[in-house]
């Protein structure tokens, strides 16, 4: 039996979980609590923890966990870059992640929301719950026939680029690895990064947080975009600079915008601060716009991407357990 301590713990990952560990040999130690260097002592007796996208695992942290005996960091999720992989490996702490679960997940959440903002649905909703029945202000727009921009075109990049596709778009692409045969069997332009963002009545980033793609979308490249053009973003808050989104929503340079990420949601998404003033000054001015709609992180939250990063998580763990080989693509050191 090997004790996994679980960081940063809601209902349904604890169901996912368990129910793909059902015939394993896991002893689950499920916190609702993210981990930092404050909390790390409470992994005391696992061989590994298990966090999420908001942990803290930077260098004093993993030295905690290293110092009780942790061997394995399994992220249950793709992106790391809130780990510090260079001390993970000094420290002889191997991290895993999660490479690939339902692409499907992330790409139609992003194209809900573009449909949700464009046709104002959310606005509609409350209206109706009120017996407000006008339809002043809910105009929107055809998608058919208009140019779509996607910038990234990994697995849920190209998805997002076929449905939008679907809706009678024309999809401009942007990506440092073009894949030509994709792009013309699927009816895809690949363009510079300077056309697309001049041509694109709407943009949709599929990217991984990377030091050069940090505030890929700043107020020099906003204003590059076509004005009244509608922004999506699905992949990592911190591709968007708060401040310039919030000066382009102020002057009417962007039409909308539409995020399930946002840069410093650390300690905000996935949590219920409803009966409490909310701290973050940039965030709470998002969210008086009215052509502003935001998620919770929740692209991937489905039944089949959960039971993905479940399956992929658990494959990692018990290769630490039992000296088999990583689930391919998920070893980070």
């Amino acid at each position: 039996m090997i004790t996994i301590a679980v960081f940063d713990t809601k209902p349904y990952d604890r169901e996912s979980l368990q129910h793909a560990a059902a015939n394993t040999k896991i002893e689950w130690r499920f916190l609702d609590f993210r981990l930092t260097r404050e909390t790390a002592p409470l992994a005391q007796g696992a061989v590994s923890v298990c966090v999420f996208v908001n942990d803290q695992v930077d260098r004093s942290c993993l030295e905690i966990l290293a110092a009780q005996g942790v061997k394995l960091v399994a992220l249950r999720c793709t992106g790391f870059n809130n780990v510090d992989l260079a001390a993970a490996k000094s420290l002889n702490v191997t991290v895993t992640r999660v490479p690939v679960y339902s692409p499907y997940a992330v790409a139609e959440h992003a194209v809900a929301l573009l449909l949700t903002l464009n046709r104002k649905v959310h606005r509609a909703f409350n209206r109706v719950r009120e017996l407000n029945f006008s339809l002043q202000g809910l105009v929107g727009f055809d998608l058919h026939g208009k140019t779509a921009g996607v910038i990234g075109t990994g697995k849920i990049g190209r998805i997002v680029a076929q449905i939008l596709r679907g809706f009678g778009m024309r999809v401009l692409a942007f990506d440092p690895l073009p894949d030509a045969d994709w792009a013309a069997q699927q009816g895809v332009e690949y363009v510079d990064a300077l056309a697309l963002a001049g041509l694109s009545d709407v943009i949709t980033l599929h990217l991984p947080l990377t030091p050069e793609t940090k505030h890929l979308i700043r107020r020099e490249t906003i204003e590059l975009m076509k004005p009244g053009a509608i922004l999506v973003n699905v992949s990592r808050g911190a591709l968007v600079d708060t401040t310039a989104l919030i000066e382009a929503l102020k002057s009417g340079k962007l039409g909308g915008v539409a995020l399930d990420v946002y840069e410093e949601e650390e300690g905000i998404f996935f949590e219920d601060l409803s009966g409490q003033v909310l701290q973050d000054d940039e965030l709470a001015r998002l969210l008086t716009f009215p052509n502003v709609l935001i998620t919770s992180h929740q692209a991937f939250l489905t039944r089949e991407a959960l039971s993905d990063i479940a399956r992929t998580t658990i494959a990692n763990l018990e290769a630490l357990a039992g000296g088999k080989a990583y689930v391919e693509g998920s070893v980070l050191t």
